[in-house]
């Protein structure tokens, strides 16, 4: 039976190389993007597979409209694709406060929004994927990307939590966290970046160098993700965190050395306030 689903800022990026494989492996679509005209071309290719409707993931009654949009054109709702999303490279002090909470209105509260929404149709289904699209940035860190990695820290941690609170109603909920893929993300986040102020370019220079450099140069295969999602979509046993990309394996794998050494350095620190009496038994229910 062909699947029903709803992506998230379809209209370009990562988005439509997943919407595109979806429709071209049979299933059925609900698209959307903030400006629904940019789907036309996707639209005009697939007939009445396809309906499209305009969404602002940041605001909570567009996020259930498109799900009942969904219901009510097709019936059900199988997967969503939370992949909406943007960032932008600065250092946090010269970040605008309204960029700022903008990323994180799309980024996380979007994601928060649409599962909000979907998840009492999947529930009576007692079926459905929720595929997050997060980043490998949502599991390390790196200057000039406080926003962006902040709500993506976010949408890894809230998909975990979801995944564990509803997999027995047969909900499977993954964070996907890609490195660099060859969309125009890279040019969007360095676009609009101001001038560094000088303070900062011991911190984020290397940063900078890496990102100009790196930009239509990214290790990942935007169609090679999109089918690899299609395939998480047929999974009953999904991993709640999948990596994608060589640079995402490398970067964690860095960042997870780095916190082991300094938790063992501080170990003793660490466990110095407790009680004396403290019991630690109650850790293995949870």
């Amino acid at each position: 039976m062909s699947k029903v689903w709803l992506i998230t800022g379809s209209a370009r990026g990562l988005g439509l190389h997943i919407a595109r494989a979806a429709l071209e492996a049979g299933d059925l679509l609900i698209a959307t993007a903030r400006k629904p005209e940019q789907l036309q071309p996707l639209v005009e290719g697939f007939g009445d597979r396809i309906a499209s409707c305009a969404l602002d993931v940041a605001d909570p009654l567009a996020a259930q409209a498109a799900v009942d949009f969904a219901v009510d054109t097709f019936g059900r709702l199988d997967v969503l694709v939370n992949n909406a999303g943007f960032g932008h490279f600065a250092p946090f002090e010269q970040t605008d406060p309204d960029h700022f909470r903008a990323q994180i209105e799309t980024n996380f509260f979007g994601v928060v929004n649409m599962t909000r929404a979907a998840l009492p149709v999947m529930r009576r289904q007692q079926s459905g994927h929720i595929i997050n699209i997060s980043s490998v940035g949502g599991r390390m860190t790196g200057p000039g990307m406080a926003a962006y990695q902040s709500s993506k820290w976010a949408v890894s941690g809230f998909s975990e939590i979801i995944a564990k609170e509803t997999s027995h109603l047969g909900i499977r909920t993954i964070s996907v966290e890609p490195g660099g893929m060859r969309t125009e993300w890279g040019q969007i986040a360095r676009g609009d970046a101001p001038a560094m102020m000088e303070a900062y370019q011991p911190s984020m220079g290397q940063m900078q160098a890496a990102l100009e450099h790196v930009v239509g140069n990214e290790t990942g295969d935007p169609d090679k993700i999109a089918a690899i999602i299609l395939d998480l979509a047929d999974a009953n046993d999904v991993p709640e965190h999948l990596l994608l990309g060589s640079d995402a394996v490398e970067l964690l794998k860095k960042a997870e050395n780095s916190r082991r050494q300094e938790a063992e350095a501080w170990e003793s620190i660490s466990r110095s306030t407790d009680y004396a009496d403290a019991d630690l038994s109650f850790l293995k229910h949870i």
